[in-house]
């Protein structure tokens, strides 16, 4: 008997999380931040949303390279392309090293890599939980704010200080509102 109730006491649980999570979620309010490219132009927007579970990244970016591209947070929120965005510092470490791969990893700034199609449309979703939204340690919202970087080749998730990925292609500055 207990067999029969015990998936339903799981099945009431996991309905609980979910209806509190999309309400949590939904008070929280969206940062919007253009996407520029090496040349200064404009491509497309990323969207930032603190959630339960940590930081909902969304992307709806056009004319970028096909193929896999390292995708993080950088320390400073400062997207100069004539400097090839290296204005952005290294990645948002918060005390760890870099890579989804490496013992002691990942910094909060690391993200998978992001495929980009033939169509040089990257629009997608990653939920990023080595970051926050709100005051502490953890949060992008530090005095020079935080950047998004896309770079030209994939992270390798090992190497250090940064994954080897290579040159940087587009840039976001992740401020908090004002």
């Amino acid at each position: 008997m207990m067999r029969s109730f015990r998936p339903f006491a799981v099945a009431a649980l996991a309905l609980g999380a979910q209806v509190a999570v999309p309400a949590m979620a939904a008070d929280a309010p969206m940062i919007h931040a253009d996407v520029i490219d090496i040349t200064g132009k404009t491509i497309g927007m990323v969207m930032v949303q603190q959630t339960p579970a940590g930081v909902l990244v969304t992307t709806d970016i056009k004319g970028l390279p096909e193929g896999d591209h390292g995708f993080h947070f950088h320390e400073k929120g400062i997207c100069d392309p004539a400097q090839k965005f290296t204005t952005s510092g290294g990645h948002f470490a918060t005390g760890h090293k870099h890579g989804l791969m490496t013992m002691g990893g990942p910094h909060g700034g690391d993200m998978p890599n992001q495929h980009v199609g033939a169509d040089g449309v990257l629009k997608g979703q990653v939920l990023n939980t080595g970051v926050t939204l709100t005051p502490g340690a953890m949060s992008v919202f530090d005095a020079d704010g935080t950047a998004l970087v896309i770079h030209a080749k994939p992270d390798d998730y090992t190497s250090q200080p940064a994954g080897n990925a290579g040159d940087r292609l587009a840039c976001a500055v992740i401020a908090k509102p004002k």
